[in-house]
């Protein structure tokens, strides 16, 4: 869990630290991320843009501890994830983070409430099937609890993703092109939905996107380019 310190309320809810990703093969070394530093506020909301290949989706990956860094120190409330083994960071996961993806990342044979209710039940919460039927009333899905990812729409099915980001009231919010896959009416609707989601719960957000509508809805946009972040700008 987050440190509960008198002093967290001073560190950043995310702080990221000379976070450099290096891969070798037969040609060499290519660095995909090149000394990365910033610091996010609690509860600020901030999308990384820039163009393919630039590390964006790397440097989430890092964030959410899925991925490691050759170099560098990523810190949630003062709290190195780096510095736990696999099991350690899955569970740190389980507790703080919620994912929004582009692809949904749906279990195809599981409905929807089933689908958001995962997360809870590997929690061990007693009262999953509850707090997954809330969760999918409040994203306007109360109709389609017993459907499957292959039964609904695009938009549904981005919905019940943010239902499941959101029933086990994560900290910090990671989305990697949360419209990426939507229609541009449909999109508009996911993120009305997903920033009144994040204002409900004070939730601290960082996204990744290509769509300049959805960063402007940030309050603030790092740029990246070639691995470095380029520049810091409010949205």
């Amino acid at each position: 869990m987050f440190e509960t310190s008198t002093m967290v309320d001073t560190v950043p809810a995310i702080s990221v630290r000379g976070v450099r990703r290096e891969v070798s093969d037969s040609t060499g070394t290519l660095t995909i991320l090149d000394g990365i530093d910033f610091d996010i506020a609690a509860g600020e909301t901030v999308a990384i843009v820039g163009a393919s290949g630039s590390g964006k989706s790397t440097l989430l990956g890092i964030l959410a501890g899925l991925d490691r860094p050759t170099a560098g120190a990523v810190r949630y409330a003062g709290r190195d994830i780096l510095a736990e083994d696999e099991d350690g960071r899955a569970r740190w996961r389980a507790a703080n983070l919620g994912f929004v993806f582009q692809s949904f990342q749906l279990l195809p044979h599981l409905t929807a409430i089933e689908n958001v209710m995962l997360p809870l039940e590997l929690a061990g919460a007693p009262d999953a099937k509850a707090r997954a039927k809330a969760a999918l009333e409040a994203v306007g899905l109360d109709a389609r609890l017993d459907h499957r990812p292959a039964t609904l729409s695009g938009g549904e099915q981005q919905r019940v993703a943010l239902a499941r980001a959101f029933v086990a009231e994560p900290r910090v919010l990671l989305a990697d092109e949360p419209t990426g896959s939507l229609d541009a009416q449909t999109g508009e609707q996911i993120v009305a939905l997903m920033f009144d989601l994040v204002a409900r719960h004070g939730t601290t957000v960082v996204l990744v996107t290509h769509d300049p509508a959805l960063a402007r809805r940030c309050g603030r946009v790092m740029t990246m380019q070639a691995g470095r972040l380029a520049e810091t700008l409010p949205a």
